[in-house]
């Protein structure tokens, strides 16, 4: 009978028989039906065994029938459990209300998920929510079924083709997707391509409209390049332009480039801090003592606590804090001049446009000043030098004259 849970629930203890006939008082426990197990004689004739503790009160006229004394060596069982939790009745209150809390804290929505690409602005989606019971804080009993919801909000949103709402523990997830419509595009008033800028033609891909321009044409900025008239003078038709026309640029730039940077790297040293997690708040419980890094970044990493499926409110946070220091690196000035370089491409490239590829670079003016190299660069970079302009249809009218 040891260590099945029966015993357990009802409690048994090791009894040492001191003394009387041992024999004769096994016999009375087996026509009793006492239930006796692993029983051991020492070598003091002494008698051991385990004995349930309904069987241990039954035991005891038999014990003074043969005159033997009991020594109790240990007890186990919920019952021993349970009295020793009544001398500690503060601590046991306090593990039953946490329990009690932890059940009342479960059953609140503590968070309120939007998922899935949609075009619908989220906080018209948490309003539909809000509508129908879903918030932060809300009691879930209180709420409707997942599905039930699911085609509520489906109605108040009507952009959306199909709405999900899934509970994970205390956090809701609404997925939505979005419903598919015919692109509408907006309405275009006749217009030419124009340059932006000077420059010299490269490239001319008409779409729609005529083109004006040929490749190596000079162009100044305002003129046309694909004009959105079609026909004469007399018979004509106006449309939108559309095209492609690269042309090469150029593009003065004064560089100025320090021969020192400033580099961050890890010196090894960290600190560690613990956080309790209660909510969207946090508690340290350790790392009090650490040193004040004069540079340093900062890791985290937090775990929620999980009953099956549900994430609970509750978890931990780690932070980890690494010391870095900074050091000054000195450039030559060929490593400054190509930096400096580098940076003006990447930006003259970034302003230009797609497609924009820089074709040559001369450099006009070079010079050091106060640990600095002064460079003015000429770049040549082919780009689009196309704009719309639309422009406003006219009507020739002849007048009319009626005989009397």
């Amino acid at each position: 009978m040891k260590g099945t849970w029966l015993a357990t629930v009802r409690g048994f203890v090791w009894v040492k028989l001191v003394g009387g006939d041992a024999e004769r008082l096994l016999n009375a426990a087996t026509s009793e039906k006492l239930s006796l197990w692993q029983i051991s004689f020492a070598k003091d004739g002494s008698l051991t065994f385990g004995v349930s503790i309904p069987d241990f009160f039954r035991l005891r006229p038999l014990l003074k029938q043969c005159g033997c004394r009991t020594r109790i060596l240990s007890r186990h069982g919920v019952p021993f459990k349970l009295a020793r939790l009544a001398k500690r009745k503060v601590f046991a209150g306090g593990m039953l209300a946490f329990v009690f809390m932890l059940f009342i804290l479960s059953m609140l929505v503590w968070n309120v998920k939007i998922e899935g690409d949609s075009r619908i602005p989220e906080s018209q989606i948490m309003a539909a929510a809000r509508a129908e019971g879903i918030f932060k804080f809300q009691w879930s009993w209180r709420m409707d079924n997942t599905s039930t919801l699911s085609q509520k909000m489906a109605r108040r949103l009507p952009d959306a083709a199909w709405v999900g709402v899934e509970k994970k523990g205390t956090s809701l997830v609404i997925t939505v997707v979005d419903s598919t419509k015919p692109e509408v595009k907006p309405l275009e008033s006749p217009s030419h391509l124009v340059a932006k800028t000077d420059a010299v033609v490269t490239k001319i891909i008409a779409e729609s409209g005529r083109p004006k321009v040929e490749r190596n044409d000079r162009v100044r900025k305002g003129d046309i390049l694909i004009s959105g008239l079609l026909g004469n003078e007399n018979n004509y038709k106006a449309v939108v332009s559309r095209g492609t026309v690269m042309g090469l640029v150029w593009h003065e730039y004064k560089i100025v480039s320090p021969m020192s940077k400033k580099i961050q790297s890890y010196t090894g040293e960290t600190q560690t801090r613990n956080y309790w997690v209660i909510g969207n708040r946090a508690l340290q419980i350790s790392g009090y003592k650490g040193e004040d890094y004069g540079m340093s970044q900062v890791r985290s990493s937090m775990k929620r606590s999980q009953l099956r499926n549900w994430v609970l409110p509750f978890g931990t946070m780690k932070e980890v804090e690494l010391e870095v220091v900074e050091t000054e690196q000195r450039l030559t000035q060929e490593e400054a001049k190509q930096a400096g370089l580098a940076a003006a491409r990447s930006e003259l490239l970034a302003k230009s446009g797609d497609g924009a590829v820089i074709k040559a670079e001369n450099i006009l003016h070079e010079h050091t000043e106060n640990g600095k190299v002064m460079l003015t660069v000429l770049f040549e970079v082919e780009q689009s030098i196309a704009e719309n302009r639309p422009f406003v249809q006219t009507y020739a009218t002849t007048p009319i004259t009626q005989g009397e």
